[in-house]
C-alpha cells in the first residue's frame, strides 16, 4: 500500500487512453474551486469502489484553481454572470483532461454554504444559468442533476467519504485492521467490516462532526425519531444495491457559532455582560481603565487587551489560569442564540469509544501542533499539561520563544495571543461537549493524510460515480462471454474436424466393403453361369439322329 501512496503524487499519465476523468467545482462562500480526478477502469470485482485519484501536471502538483470571491457573491445580483465567472475555472479543468475524453468526464457544480444564504428563486437562477450555458461552451458530460446547492449533511458525508477512503477503511479484503460489525436494516442480520473512522473538524465559525453509528438503535418517542434521522445519513457506496457491503449509517451534525474564532467572541461577549453586570451590583469599576482591568484567565499572563461591544469597552489583561479558563467556558456549550443548536444538548449518536477512531482537522490540529508541537496521537493528560503550562508562562516569554522559531512555522501572533483561549475551548468541546473519555486512546489531530490534504469533494466524486463500475463490470462479464465462446468454437471445431475426418475415411471403408461384396458376388455369379452352361449346351455332332 505504502508504493501505491507514492503513485498517487506522480504526475498522471494522460497518452493512457484506458484512464477516465472527473471535474468537480467546490462553489464555497469565499472563492470557487475546481478540481480534477482520474481512476483507471474498474477492477471487475462488485465489491469494490473505483480508485478515483486527484489528478497531478506535469509537475507533479495537484490539478487545482481557486478564484474569488464566492459565487453567491459573483452572481446574487446578476445570475446570468455565473457561468461568465465559472469559466476561468472550466477552461482550467478542460487544459488539462485530454481532449477525446471530454464527451464522457462527468462535471459536477456544487454550492455550498454561500449559496444556501440566498433566496431559493435567485439560487436556483443561478444553476439555470449553469445548466444552460455550460454545455453550450464546454464539451463535459454535465446535465441538471449534476448543479445544485447540497446542505451541511450532504458536505459532512461527503467528507466523510473522503478520508475514510483514503485511509483504505472501504477495502474490506484486507483483515489486519480493526473491525466493527454492522447491524443490517430490521431483520437481525449483521456484517463484519473493517472500521471507518469518525472526523472532528473546527473551523474559525463552526464545528462538525461525523461518524458512523454500527447500531441502528432505538428511539425513545416518534418525535425524538423524526428529530434524530435529520441526523443520520444511511447511503450505498456499491455499485450494486443488492450488496449490503458498503452500506453506512453516518451521524453528521453542525454547530454554528462553535467555531474558535466565534466561540472566542462569545465569550468576550459574556464577560463583557457579566462584569458589567458585576460593576452595577457591586459598585466596582472593573474593566473600566487599564488601571483596574479584567483578568481574564484565558490569556497568557501580562497580555493586555480591550474588548468593545456595542458602545462598551472592556480593558482585559491576561492571568493564564488554564483550569479556571475551562471552567469559565463550559456555559458556552449550550445554544449560541435561538436560532442554533446546542452542543451540550443536542442529540449525539451512541458512539463506542472502546471500538472507535477519529481524526481531528483545521482547530484540532492548529490546537495541539502549532505552538505545543502535540500533534498527531492525542492525549488529554499531556495535551493539559502542556496547555497549561503554555498559559501559566508571561507573555514577554512567549513572544521570545516565537521570535527564537521555538514554534511551528504557521503559528502567528494570533495564534500565540489565543492559543490558551481556542486549547480551552478544545478541551471542553471534546470531552464536555461529545463526550470523550478523558483516556480516549484512539484520536489523531492531522492536517494532511498520507501527505495530502483531503477534499470533501473526493467523496462527493466517489459517491456520485458509484454506479460506473457497472459498465466496465458488464463489459468485462461480455468480453469474459465472447473469450468463453471463442475457446468452446475452437473446440468444438476441432473435435468437429476430427469427426469429419472420421466419418469421411468410414464412408471410404464402406465403400470399399460394398465395392468388395458387389465384386464378390459378380465373381460367384459368373461361376454359376459357366457352370449351367457346361451342363446345358451340347457339344456340336453330339445330337440324335433322324
Amino acid at each position: 500500500r505504502y508504493l501505491a501512496r507514492v503513485e498517487d503524487l506522480t504526475a498522471t499519465d494522460t497518452e493512457d487512453p484506458a484512464l477516465n476523468y472527473g471535474v468537480v467545482v467546490d462553489c464555497g462562500s469565499s472563492g470557487s474551486r475546481v478540481f480534477v480526478y482520474f481512476w483507471p477502469p474498474h477492477n471487475g470485482n462488485p465489491h469494490d469502489l473505483l480508485d478515483i485519484k486527484q489528478m497531478r501536471d506535469q509537475s507533479s502538483r495537484p490539478v487545482v484553481k481557486k478564484i474569488k470571491p464566492g459565487i453567491s457573491v459573483a452572481a446574487a445580483a446578476a445570475p446570468e454572470q455565473a457561468t461568465p465567472y465559472l469559466r476561468p475555472l472550466l477552461q482550467f479543468a478542460a487544459a488539462h483532461v485530454p481532449a477525446q475524453k471530454h464527451k464522457e468526464t462527468p462535471l459536477y457544480i456544487l454550492c455550498t454554504a454561500g449559496m444556501r444564504l440566498l433566496p431559493e428563486r435567485r439560487q436556483a437562477a443561478i444553476l439555470e444559468d449553469l445548466v444552460r450555458n455550460v454545455p453550450l461552451e464546454f464539451e463535459f458530460l454535465f446535465s441538471k442533476s449534476h448543479a445544485e446547492v447540497i446542505s451541511g449533511k450532504q458536505e459532512g458525508v461527503y467528507a466523510w467519504i473522503g478520508i475514510n477512503f483514503v485511509l483504505g477503511r472501504f477495502d474490506h479484503e484486507e483483515e489486519e485492521d480493526a473491525v466493527v460489525t454492522v447491524a443490517l436494516g430490521d431483520q437481525g442480520e449483521s456484517l463484519v467490516r473493517k472500521r471507518t473512522v469518525g472526523i472532528l473538524d473546527m473551523g474559525g465559525a463552526s464545528l462538525q462532526i461525523a461518524y458512523e453509528v454500527p447500531d441502528s438503535g432505538a428511539f425513545s418517542s416518534p418525535q425524538q425519531e423524526e428529530a434524530d434521522k435529520s441526523l443520520l445519513a444511511e447511503f450505498n457506496l456499491g455499485c450494486d444495491v443488492q450488496h449490503t457491503g458498503h452500506v453506512y449509517r453516518v451521524y453528521v451534525n453542525t454547530f454554528l457559532g462553535f467555531g474558535g474564532n466565534f466561540a472566542r467572541q462569545r465569550y468576550e461577549e459574556l464577560v463583557l455582560n457579566q462584569t458589567y453586570v458585576h460593576n452595577r451590583l457591586h459598585g466596582q469599576q472593573t474593566g473600566l481603565s487599564r488601571e483596574t482591568p479584567f483578568l481574564d484567565p484565558c490569556l497568557p499572563v501580562g497580555l493586555e487587551d480591550t474588548v468593545a461591544k456595542g458602545g462598551q469597552t472592556l480593558y482585559v489583561r491576561g492571568r493564564g489560569d488554564w483550569p479556571a479558563c475551562a471552567e469559565l467556558l463550559e456555559p458556552l456549550l449550550a445554544r449560541s442564540n435561538s436560532s442554533q443548536a446546542s452542543l451540550a444538548g443536542a442529540y449525539k449518536a451512541p458512539i463506542d469509544f472502546g471500538n472507535s477512531e477519529f481524526y481531528g482537522f483545521s482547530e484540532f490540529f492548529y490546537c495541539t501542533e502549532d505552538v505545543l508541537r502535540l500533534g498527531g496521537h492525542y492525549s488529554a493528560p499531556t495535551f493539559t499539561s502542556a496547555a497549561q503550562e503554555y498559559c501559566s508562562q508571561r507573555w514577554e516569554v512567549l513572544t521570545q520563544r516565537f521570535r527564537g522559531g521555538l514554534y511551528s512555522a504557521h503559528a502567528d501572533q494570533h495564534r500565540l495571543k489565543y492559543q490558551c483561549f481556542k486549547s480551552a475551548w478544545m478541551y471542553e468541546v471534546l470531552h464536555q461537549g461529545f463526550r470523550f473519555p478523558l483516556d480516549y486512546p484512539s484520536l489523531r489531530t492531522a492536517q494532511l493524510v498520507y501527505d495530502r490534504e483531503v477534499q470533501w469533494t473526493l467523496g462527493a466524486i466517489l459517491y456520485k460515480t458509484r454506479f460506473l463500475p457497472l459498465r466496465d463490470i458488464r463489459q468485462d462479464s461480455i468480453r469474459q462471454a465472447h473469450a468463453s465462446w471463442l475457446r468452446l468454437s475452437f473446440v468444438y471445431n476441432h473435435y468437429l474436424f476430427f469427426a469429419c475426418i472420421l466419418v469421411v475415411a468410414l464412408a471410404i471403408v464402406l465403400y470399399l466393403l460394398r465395392l468388395r461384396r458387389i465384386h464378390r458376388r459378380q465373381l460367384r455369379t459368373a461361376q454359376l453361369t459357366l457352370l449351367w452352361l457346361d451342363k446345358v449346351v451340347v457339344p456340336p455332332g453330339q445330337g440324335n439322329g433322324p
